[in-house]
């Protein structure tokens, strides 16, 4: 007898999933995390309570999920481009990130854990060891291999990494959580990815 689910019940336990992050981010953001229950939480996503205990028995687990998934690259955005054409590399992730960055679910993943930051600082440290770190690490990997390939002369990968990012969430990304209408289009955004991209080849770069 087989017992593994079907492609139909796979994807609507993946649509109730969705429905229970997406509740909980809300709910996170309008009433606080102390004050949201994972019942409420069961009751916005119109999924039982049972259903929502099966996947996530804790808030922590829930939280924990959500920052997994904020920081998720998109479909086929999961590889690092091959090293060997630096400036093509760095450009590609550049737009990657941020293409994450303005995803409206980011935002709020970030107001979550400032406002709650006072009171519960594990929603930090799962914000920086399970979406920022992990996301930071491959990039800081893709130089390494851009070293190793002699594309680039650097001593830290690390820096460098952390050089390259802020560049770009400096202008993508950090105003948003001040400015309710922070929105740069496209040819914006493009251009400081490519700006980003030139500063680091003419610093890094071996030839």
């Amino acid at each position: 007898m087989n017992t593994e689910p079907s492609a139909y019940h796979q994807r609507v336990a993946e649509e109730k999933r969705a429905a229970i992050l997406r509740a909980a981010t809300r709910l996170f953001l309008d009433s606080g995390y102390d004050r949201t229950s994972l019942a409420k939480i069961a009751e916005a996503a119109g999924v039982s309570k049972a259903t929502l205990f099966k996947q996530f028995p804790t808030k922590a687990a829930l939280f924990d999920a959500i920052v997994t998934v904020s920081w998720q690259a998109g479909e086929g955005d999961e590889d690092a481009p091959p090293p060997g054409d630096f400036r093509a590399g760095l450009a590609l992730i550049g737009r990657r990130y941020a293409d994450l960055l303005m995803r409206p679910d980011m935002a709020d993943l970030f107001r979550i854990v400032i406002a709650e930051l006072p009171r519960f600082p594990e929603l930090a440290e799962s914000q920086f060891h399970r979406g920022k770190m992990p996301y930071f690490d491959s990039v800081r990997r893709y130089l390494k291999a851009e070293q190793e390939a002699g594309t680039v002369r650097l001593e830290d990968p690390e820096l460098a990494a952390t050089q390259f990012l802020g560049m770009i969430s400096n202008y993508v990304f950090w105003p948003r959580l001040l400015l309710a209408h922070w929105a740069p289009d496209g040819a914006a955004v493009e251009s400081v990815v490519d700006e980003a991209v030139l500063m680091m080849a003419a610093r890094y770069a071996a030839a």
